[in-house]
């Protein structure tokens, strides 16, 4: 009798009687897993996308952080999830870093999960404490070289997108420069308002209102454009710094055999939410800008940069064990 009911329900689904899946689908909760804990933009914007997501289609977007190892930890048990659509996580650009900076990772990016969107990103910038003479990065680079083994530069942790852009920065100008690692974001920017560590380099968001406020000057955006938060700003290309583009991103993924109506439809839906004006607004003020990419686009996306820092994690040398 089971034997008949899947031949019956694969006669409807050929014949296309049967409902699609994203017409069916969600008919109960789904996780959104953070591999962070709650707090930071990667936990916000996952709670951003979960509400809109429970308003438009009508069952809870649960988010649940699962903190541990840079993200690893809930990117190795989301791999392991069943493919239905019922699981699926919010993720920064360490789920790409991750791979060529740890000994070992619970996870391939591309093999074990199917991209979804492309939710958002945030440009780094480089800071400096105001007592610093440099105005520009080439006078950045000049006052390095002329200094030699004098300036160092904060960042929030060994393998952070901010650590890296700060590494092909030292690694293209052949730089005598120190990267000083701290706990997070926060303490990385604190140590450059009191001057301990003379530049920072860091996501936007971390550094926005000390920028704001005059307590640290913003000499460079790591983006192919000006970010409308500090308009004022020039990025690293039109100060004739090339190839520096560094993100900090936030998309969602699901395991990989997740069906593709499923992904299709959770793409569509979030790009949705992110054109709506509070949605964009509070990403603003966040220091992000939306992009809602299509499936394909992220894929290509999330290739493109374990390509790229996997190169710099190779020739910086880096390693977490």
């Amino acid at each position: 009798m089971r034997i008949l009911q899947w031949v019956f329900t694969a006669v409807l689904l050929l014949t296309g009687l049967a409902p699609s899946l994203a017409q069916v689908y969600p008919n109960r909760p789904v996780r959104v897993v953070v591999g962070f804990p709650a707090g930071g933009p990667t936990d916000v914007i996952a709670r951003l996308v979960a509400q809109k997501l429970s308003d438009s289609l009508g069952q809870q977007f649960v988010v649940e952080n699962t903190p541990g190892a840079g993200g690893n930890t809930a990117s190795g048990q989301v791999s392991r999830a069943t493919p239905d659509g019922y699981t699926i996580m919010a993720i920064s650009t360490g789920f790409m870093v991750n791979p060529s900076l740890y000994a070992k990772v619970p996870y391939d990016p591309i093999k074990d999960f199917s991209a979804v969107t492309l939710v958002a990103a945030s440009p780094n910038v480089v800071v400096v404490t105001p007592s610093v003479p440099a105005r520009t990065l080439p006078e950045l680079v000049q006052l390095v070289r002329d200094n030699p083994g004098k300036y160092s530069y904060a960042g929030p942790g060994v393998g952070s997108t901010p650590q890296l852009g700060g590494e092909l920065f030292r690694l293209t100008y052949k730089l005598d420069l120190v990267h000083v690692p701290f706990t997070g974001a926060a303490p990385a920017v604190q140590s450059t308002i009191g001057g301990h560590t003379p530049i920072a380099f860091t996501a936007l968001p971390s550094s926005l209102s000390a920028i704001q406020s005059g307590q640290v000057r913003a000499i460079g955006v790591a983006a192919a454009e000006r970010a409308e938060q500090i308009p004022d700003v020039p990025t690293f290309a039109e100060q004739g710094v090339k190839g520096q583009e560094a993100d900090t991103l936030t998309g969602i993924v699901a395991p990989a055999g997740t069906p593709k109506e499923i992904v299709e439809l959770l793409s569509r839906e979030i790009a949705k939410s992110v054109a709506q004006p509070d949605v964009r607004e509070r990403l603003a003020t966040l220091g992000f800008k939306p992009v809602a990419s299509t499936p394909d686009e992220f894929t290509a996306r999330i290739k493109l940069e374990m390509d790229k820092w996997g190169k710099v994690v190779r020739d910086a040398n880096l390693r977490i064990e």
